[in-house]
């Protein structure tokens, strides 16, 4: 599984909402002209931040927007933090 980016509640939102400004697009939607493979509904979850971001997508976007990494306040995690959680939960 692939790691993901943790950010504090709403920062998900902002970063998406910088990223969209950067590369002068005028909706959500217009990320995926840049040839990215995700459903424009995965969108719309990592904007609402149901889902965390993949990394691999994450540091796509810090690059086409010029956005340094380092500077934000991320943590990444391993891409199955929630099975060992569900698991004990379930039982």
């Amino acid at each position: 599984m692939e790691e993901r980016v943790l950010f504090k509640k709403g920062a998900q939102r902002v970063f998406l909402d910088l990223v969209i400004r950067e590369l002068n697009c005028t909706s959500l939607r217009d990320i995926l002209q840049y040839g990215f493979d995700y459903s424009y509904a995965s969108l719309k979850n990592y904007y609402t931040e149901r889902r965390l971001l993949p990394r691999s997508f994450f540091e796509n976007l810090c690059y086409l927007a010029k956005i340094k990494p380092e500077k934000l306040k991320i943590k990444y995690i391993k891409g199955s933090w929630g099975q060992v959680k569900g698991g004990k939960v379930g039982k």
